[in-house]
């Protein structure tokens, strides 16, 4: 493992906004294709990577890793801490990180591969490893389909997609559900049409900022006034952007927001809403352009499979002990399922902690567990022992389902 612990430093100094993961890419391809028994195909999707390995009869399973950083400045200060800068898909220079964990994915993903190859005799089937672009725009796994991911013959239709992601619980921690186990997202960018004007004239214009600001407030009663309080629902507006200077009324405002549920009703009801407090804001202020409603993604809930995770489960109980543990749904959203729904294949993802396990424990004895470090934070540094539960986790995983597969 030692060599896997050098990979994650590596890719950690070397993260990739979504969508232009050609390095890491390069070095999951160069990395199988040393392993001298996968088929290697590349390019799927944008930097899609994947390998099949075909070990005999048996079941086919896909292990996917996801690839992408995001755009924060890491303040970490790790001696491997991330200094990259780079444009983004609009020319703007970002600084990156690996925010979200998915270095730790990368790098164990490859661990598991050479020890699936290495432990080839005992066990038959296809071992089909993925790396997957564009995760954190949750449209990654839908361009690798697109592009023919299942259609070319060059991949086959798994018959279970597994998948795993770090988070901040201790070090050594599992956790899995059966069932719902991440929310539905939908992302939206709304463009508001006033009339701008001089600052000093307010009566002669239609101020798009006082129709955003309304429309903010308003979005926030559809949860707590439309949905069942038994339902989980999120509506977050992410960003709100207009004009330039104090004594000029724009023209126009944009707002990005987010949803997430995990009844396809509820999501439509939400997104209903959104359309009709917007248009009825705009038309109350007299606007003479409808707003301009754009779905920027979409992905669906990540449903885990009950007769997949009972065959986990009871690996996963036997090998972790206590620190294998039940999780709660969670209102973050994936879009591994995508892969899985476009095979017909089940789906299970299951969760590893990256937190120093004493500092975890502290927290909790003092009430602070929401003060650690967490995805997305620009302070969120996985420990580097969580690779070696990762790689045990997806091993166990994958082996017994072949087992049990027979």
């Amino acid at each position: 493992m030692l060599y896997f612990r050098d990979v994650y430093r590596q890719v950690h100094e070397m993260p990739e906004l979504s969508g232009m993961e050609k390095e890491t890419a390069q070095l999951a391809a160069d990395f199988l294709r040393s392993l001298n028994v996968f088929q290697i195909h590349t390019g799927i999707g944008g930097h899609g990577v994947v390998g099949v390995f075909v070990n005999g009869d048996g079941p086919k399973l896909l292990l996917r890793a996801d690839m992408d950083a995001l755009p924060l400045k890491e303040e970490t200060g790790l001696p491997y801490a991330s200094k990259r800068v780079m444009k983004d898909r609009f020319g703007h220079e970002k600084p990156v990180m690996h925010a979200c964990g998915h270095d730790t994915h990368v790098a164990s993903l490859m661990a598991v591969a050479k020890l699936l190859v290495d432990a080839r005799s005992h066990w038959q089937g296809t071992l089909i490893c993925l790396f997957q672009p564009a995760e954190e725009h949750l449209n990654g796994a839908q361009a690798m389909v697109d592009d023919g991911l299942y259609d070319t013959g060059r991949v086959p239709r798994p018959d279970v997609v597994l998948a795993q992601h770090v988070d901040n619980d201790p070090c050594g921690r599992i956790t899995m559900k059966s069932g719902p186990a991440l929310t539905a997202s939908s992302s939206l960018a709304i463009r508001i049409f006033g009339r701008g004007g001089h600052g000093s004239s307010p009566q002669d214009c239609i101020d798009p900022i006082v129709i955003g600001s309304s429309i903010v407030t308003k979005l926030q009663t559809i949860v707590s006034r439309e949905i069942d309080p038994n339902q989980l629902a999120v509506v977050t507006c992410g960003s709100i952007r207009a004009g330039d200077a104090p004594n000029i009324i724009p023209e126009y405002l944009d707002l990005t927001l987010n949803i997430r549920s995990l009844s396809p009703t509820v999501h439509s009801r939400i997104l209903d809403a959104i359309k009709r407090i917007v248009e009825g804001e705009c038309m109350t202020a007299g606007c003479s352009r409808v707003p301009a409603i754009t779905t920027l993604q979409s992905s669906p809930a990540t449903i885990n499979d009950d007769a997949t995770v009972n065959t986990l489960k009871s690996s996963f109980s036997s090998y972790f002990g206590s620190d294998f543990m039940e999780m709660e749904t969670g209102t973050a959203s994936e879009d591994v399922s995508i892969l899985a729904t476009a095979a017909g294949a089940p789906v299970v993802m299951w969760f590893f902690g990256g937190s120093d396990p004493g500092q975890w424990h502290e927290a909790e004895s003092k009430g602070k567990l929401q003060e650690l470090p967490h995805n997305h934070s620009d302070m969120f540094a996985p420990v580097i022992e969580c690779l070696d539960v990762a790689v045990d986790a997806m091993a166990l995983a994958a082996l017994s389902l072949f087992d049990s597969r027979r």
